[in-house]
């Protein structure tokens, strides 16, 4: 019955990682839900909050096993290692701080896989920095569906209280994207995102908005077959299945008349579709949640934010949401789960004669009984 263990990654140093976290655990009701544990640098956390006159207080730990409730705890992943801070710089002396990141998110991945904590959450990295022995991926879903998926698919949400947008790919080129759209791709996806409709946020019987591939749903084939040879069967396979799934829709058209709010979820075929309308609609609490895998793991829908770093402006509400959204799917996998623990078996039952006429065989001699007609 201990509180929820939020492991959180600090991300790229040079970024807004620490201001955003700093600034979410400022708060003490953030501590009455769940015990923060950071992974990082006590030292560059502390050379953040000065930058920025923060008055988070927090706990050095060196093992997560020993957080402390009602504290923000930061786990000691590099001794007595100083960690270059450039903020809003992004080159090769900034090497060492990728390396920090990608320590962090290795140490947090390894105590999820033991089991000392409950959630991950992740502060931006930069994805090119990061780069290196061990990790050559386009972002931390792809990485952290090889470390933690146990052979599942992860699927990238993009949402907030009215809106969640999954994507059919995301770090790709725009130049791959319609060779790689399949109907088997399209089907796993919808898939993934239907099974999280309902055991990560409890929807009974989602619906989900296919998007098109290309500008007027191809327009008969003149722009495009994609939508008639691909997408169409699929959504209709999928919906003979029991899967409430509908389109394709012209994607322009879908958010600019606000179709959006009559469905559970939107899947969009590559990454700008359906981010470049999310962000302009929730991009001050939008959170990046990863489903799909056995891990609950989100992020702020931001980057590093380079151009604001060690500034002491960043807004946390994209973190702050991250961490509710992490606690509320852990919640809702609990409860969803133990009510499908034990299912009822079916139950038969005869047929019953509703008619007037009775069977020769169902005739009582009323005489037996001893009474009278």
């Amino acid at each position: 019955m201990r509180k929820i263990r939020v492991g959180i990654t600090h991300g790229d140093v040079n970024g807004v990682g620490y201001e955003i976290i700093l600034k979410t655990f400022d708060n003490p009701e953030m501590l009455e839900l769940c015990t923060p544990i950071v992974y990082g640098s006590p030292k560059t956390a502390t050379y953040h909050r000065k930058a920025f006159e923060c008055s988070t207080n927090f706990a050095v730990k060196n093992n997560a096993r020993d957080a402390e409730d009602n504290v923000l705890n930061i786990v000691n992943c590099f001794g007595d290692e100083e960690i270059k801070i450039d903020f809003g710089k992004s080159t090769p002396e900034a090497g060492r701080a990728a390396q920090a990141a990608y320590v962090s998110l290795e140490r947090a991945l390894d105590d999820y896989a033991k089991g000392i904590i409950d959630v991950l959450v992740t502060a931006p990295i930069n994805k090119n920095n990061i780069q290196r022995e061990g990790f050559h991926f386009p972002g931390h879903t792809e990485y952290i569906e090889t470390k933690v998926g146990e052979g599942n698919k992860a699927l990238m949400i993009l949402m907030n209280d009215s809106m969640k947008v999954a994507l059919v790919t995301t770090h790709l080129p725009i130049s791959k994207v319609a060779g790689v759209i399949t109907k088997e791709l399209i089907a796993e996806k919808i898939r993934i995102l239907d099974r999280s409709l309902k055991r990560d946020f409890l929807i009974d019987n989602p619906r989900i908005a296919v998007l098109a591939l290309n500008p007027h749903c191809g327009d008969d084939g003149l722009i495009g077959t994609e939508e008639k040879d691909i997408i169409s069967p699929t959504v209709e396979a999928l919906f003979t299945e029991g899967i409430k799934c509908f389109g394709p829709y012209a994607a322009d058209g879908f958010f600019g008349s606000g179709n959006y709010n009559h469905f559970d979820a939107i899947l969009a075929m590559y990454h700008d579709q359906g981010l470049a309308p999310f962000k302009a609609l929730a991009m001050d609490n939008g959170v990046n949640y990863t489903a799909g895998l056995p891990i609950v793991r989100t992020s702020p829908d931001h980057g590093t934010a380079y151009d604001i770093a060690g500034k002491g402006v960043a807004a946390e509400n994209s973190f702050r949401s991250a961490v509710y959204t992490a606690i509320d799917v852990f919640r809702h996998r609990r409860v969803y789960d133990e009510a499908h623990a034990h299912p009822l078996k079916k139950q038969y039952y005869e047929k019953k004669d509703d008619s007037d006429k009775l069977k020769l065989d169902q005739v009582t001699d009323d005489s037996d009984m001893g009474l009278e007609l």
